[in-house]
């Protein structure tokens, strides 16, 4: 055969297309294969202590049991699948729970009230082992205006209780500390609370840092900030002899500026370089971000659409590049307006705010969802069974449609091999993997529940649907 390019010029030609390509994939590693909370716990420092987030989840459990009682009533409240058949009065309900206690799996799968039943125990089993995955101590909005001699204690103190936490195994999972942003008016006690904070700790630990630490940097509008966090994160670790980069970031999204920068482009990129590989994630401040579109109080909520825009302007510019994203808080919280001893009138009336809150925030989180946003902020333990319920629902519900679907798809893509025809779909089956790697991720679903797809362990950690199709289509061949 004739051919044109000789093979000097084709490879000096790939060369250079070689190294556009290695820079290219080099910015979008893809998605991280480690875990992602699905919520982070944002709680004033002044308020913290060593075991903090598991007396946060004693007081979301009992806030769960005492306004749900039971699955049914937990059904209703949240208008789960199936909840509108199930019986609203109390001794139709016990009933009605006795019977879904001795059914199988596939019994609780056939009955209206299965769906509330599984989702409840799930909720319930995560509030009792680890009702906070992710903890921010909060030296920020959440610590209010106080002054800089009791700042200076409050991260001394903390420290101290972080270090205990890790003696005593009571820090949860991921954890960190939000200081003040650094702003000219706010840099100086942003920046002395981080050295005060992480001097004590690693003092107190001998060097070393809770799993999944970080610092959280708020209202970002310039990569000079980050620089500046960043080079005193070398301090620090030159002091006490860490490894260069141990000590990661995130950064707020919450202003317009961070949106959408002077120069009419969107500048977080620019902000994630501005790290050196050490900003892992971005979140969402919804009531800042609202308030800087000039939208008035009643209507500052999650599901804006100026919060739409930020949220898949933010998608766009960080997707495929490592960088996980969270979504902001509902600011309603499940908490009734009576207390003390109640009348019958005042306990029902508790009921029903709660109620009308936990439904709000669940539709909340599942718009998050929705859009692909897998990790949200909770203000109260209060909210954490919202939190919980919305994130197992939002997977259970299309789980066994998910199975059938990309059990089926990966054998035709097989087939479509074998008989020599195309299969280029390849998107619609990552978007199905997605699903159930999101889904093991929150612990919505367990390992074994993913393996009913056909697919083997080692597959579903490729977390790539175009390599498991090579790979079976080479045992093929």
């Amino acid at each position: 055969m004739n051919l044109s390019i000789s093979e000097d010029k084709k490879e000096t030609i790939f060369d250079n297309l070689k190294t556009a390509n290695q820079t290219f994939n080099k910015i979008y590693r893809g998605d991280r294969e480690d875990r992602q909370p699905i919520h982070t716990v944002y709680g004033g420092a002044n308020l913290f202590k060593s075991n903090t987030t598991d007396i946060l989840g004693g007081i979301a459990l009992k806030s769960l049991l005492h306004y749900a009682p039971n699955c049914i009533e937990f059904g209703k409240a949240f208008k789960l699948k199936g909840s509108k058949k199930l019986p609203s009065k109390n001794k139709k309900q016990l009933k009605l729970i006795k019977k879904l206690e001795g059914f199988s799996s596939e019994e609780l799968k056939n009955h209206p009230a299965g769906f509330s039943y599984n989702i409840y125990q799930k909720v319930i089993a995560k509030l009792k082992s680890e009702g906070v995955e992710d903890f921010r101590i909060d030296f920020e909005d959440g610590f209010g205006n106080r002054s800089d001699k009791e700042e200076d204690e409050t991260a001394v103190f903390a420290a101290k209780q972080v270090a205990l936490g890790m003696t005593d195994g009571t820090v949860s999972p991921f954890i960190g500390i939000r200081i003040k942003p650094f702003t000219e008016e706010l840099k100086h006690r942003g920046q002395r609370t981080l050295d005060l904070f992480l001097t004590t700790l690693l003092s107190e630990t001998n060097g070393k840092l809770p799993n999944n630490f970080v610092v959280m940097l708020p209202k970002v509008t310039i990569p000079e900030q980050i620089i500046a966090l960043v080079s005193f994160f070398e301090v620090i670790e030159d002091k006490f002899n860490l490894e260069s980069g141990t000590l990661k970031m995130e950064m707020m999204v919450e202003t317009t500026q961070s949106i959408m920068d002077h120069n009419g482009t969107n500048p977080l990129f620019r902000f994630i370089a501005a790290s050196k590989g050490r900003c892992i994630a971005t979140h969402f401040g919804t009531y800042d971000y609202t308030a800087s579109n000039n939208i008035t109080a009643s209507y500052q909520e999650m599901d804006h659409d100026v919060c739409d825009f930020a949220h898949y302007t933010t998608k766009v510019a960080l997707a495929h590049t490592g960088i996980w994203l969270s979504d902001g808080a509902t600011n309603t919280m499940p908490i009734g307006p009576h207390r003390g001893d109640l009348t019958e009138e005042e306990e029902e009336e508790n009921r029903k705010v709660v109620h009308r809150a936990w439904l709000k925030g669940y539709e909340h989180i599942r718009h998050s969802l929705y859009k692909g946003l897998y990790q949200g902020w909770d203000l109260n333990p209060a909210q954490l069974p919202m939190r919980y319920t919305a994130v197992y629902a939002f997977f259970l519900e299309s789980y066994d449609d998910a199975v059938l679907r990309l059990k089926t798809f990966v054998e035709k893509a097989a087939q479509a091999t074998l008989i020599g025809d195309t299969f280029d779909d390849a998107a619609t089956g990552q978007g199905l993997l997605n699903y159930f790697l999101k889904a093991l991720n929150s612990g919505a679903i367990t390992i074994d529940e993913v393996l009913a797809t056909g697919l083997t362990l080692d597959e579903i950690r490729t977390r790539s649907f175009a390599k498991i199709l090579k790979d079976r289509r080479a045992k093929l061949e």
